[in-house]
């Protein structure tokens, strides 16, 4: 099939994830202004990337002829409350900015309120024109407390935004032929296929989050590279679609757009931002303590959880990854491919624990609605013996981490 290259998962950008502790490695702290710098990259550069979503997709003229806030809100976008002027926040609450108006919003890229979206609007024939609009890492990495309204609020960076549903999104594009919007709608809300563009097969995975990866080198689901320079490169040029180059002989991709590299310059800033991201704790009361004491033991021992989910961070992906046999993501649903045959490794790491409360649905396919589900087939799938009672312990610790 021919396949435009697509959208973002962008930084992390992406999208990401594994295995055990930092095996002593101790990440050296960057400056301060490195961080600065990434945390603007994270959030605002589209490594030129309208090229694509502009020029070959034509996103700017869907959003301006059909998305309203409202649509822009059911298919997962956020708002940054932090970026409406009082005025802005006075009209969305007494009613008179109309919510249902594709002009709205068009005013609020204007305002860079839209979070992983940034527009060039111009003022043509006197009117508020979208001309251009692009994606950054903060479209599938970033999400908001909803703090103002649901999917309105301040920015919660690293967070995998699981109400995103990107194929749907991408599926507007006038430019895409009636076969390819029917893949992109059959991903669903938290889910995207990295590979897809590049190898014509569709079998999506779900978002995943980018904070908590200090120390841990393997920080996609199947550790392809061995740090997170090498996923914002491969996001940034073959799914943004940015102005730059990544090639890697191991998965027969070899990108190159444009002639300027507008990337290689900003990952290590990038790196820096993302890797001051820490893993969220659990809320207060979002797990019970008793329970999760005694599902710490079955983790040490009979759930042989800490076999693979070691060290600080809970993950071996520092010094292994694991073939398909010894994982239970897999078998993939009824026609899907194996996500790992699609990949460098063919292999899975193990996912790191830590902020795991936060990011259902788990396995990276998001075969496992809730951690109790991920316990049960364990469970099941390794023969531990554990009784309903010790699997709901055991599940009540991985939410306390």
């Amino acid at each position: 099939m021919n396949t435009i290259r697509v959208l973002p998962i962008a930084a992390a950008c992406a999208l990401l994830l594994g295995g055990c502790g930092s095996g002593g490695f101790v990440e050296p702290e960057p400056a301060p202004d490195l961080v600065l710098q990434g945390k603007e990259i994270f959030r605002s550069d589209t490594f030129g990337d309208e090229a694509q979503w502009t020029d070959k997709l034509r996103m700017h003229e869907v959003i301006a002829a059909a998305v309203d806030p409202v649509t822009a809100l059911s298919v997962g976008l956020k708002v940054d409350a932090e970026a409406l002027p009082a005025a802005v926040v006075q009209g969305i609450k007494d009613g008179s900015i109309d919510l249902k108006s594709p002009a709205t919003t068009v005013a609020l890229l204007k305002l860079n309120a839209v979070v992983g979206l940034r527009g060039k609007v111009e003022t043509i024939n006197g009117k508020d024109t979208l001309t251009r609009v692009g994606t950054t890492c903060a479209l599938c990495h970033s999400t908001v407390d909803n703090s103002f309204a649901p999917g309105i609020g301040k920015r919660l960076d690293g967070w995998a935004n699981r109400d995103l549903n990107p194929g749907a999104i991408i599926a507007l594009s006038p430019a895409l032929s009636a076969a390819q919007k029917a893949v992109y709608n059959s991903w669903g809300k938290g889910k995207y296929d990295p590979r897809f563009n590049q190898d014509g097969k569709n079998g999506p995975v779900v978002i995943p989050p980018a904070y908590g990866l200090k120390g841990i080198h393997a920080v996609t689901f199947t550790g392809d590279g061995d740090d997170v320079s090498y996923w914002n490169r491969y996001v940034a040029v073959t799914q943004m679609g940015g102005q730059g180059e990544f090639s890697d002989p191991r998965i027969a991709v070899n990108v190159k757009n444009g002639t300027v590299d507008l990337v290689s310059s900003k990952l290590p800033a990038l790196r820096a931002y993302q890797l001051s991201l820490a893993a969220p704790t659990p809320p207060v009361g979002s797990f019970d303590a008793a329970a999760a004491s005694r599902g710490k033991l079955l983790f040490a021992n009979k759930g042989q959880c800490i076999t693979c989910h070691s060290g600080d961070a809970f993950t071996d992906a520092n010094f292994r990854l694991h073939p398909v046999a010894e994982t239970v993501g897999e078998p993939e649903a009824p026609g899907v491919p194996s996500y790992a045959s699609r990949t460098a490794t063919k292999q899975y790491r193990t996912t790191p624990l830590r902020g795991a409360w936060q990011h259902a649905p788990y396995f990276h396919n998001g075969k496992a609605a809730t951690l109790q589900d991920v316990v049960t087939t364990y469970n099941t799938r390794k023969s531990l013996g554990l009784s309903p009672a010790e699997v709901s312990d055991l599940a009540e610790y991985l939410k306390s981490l």
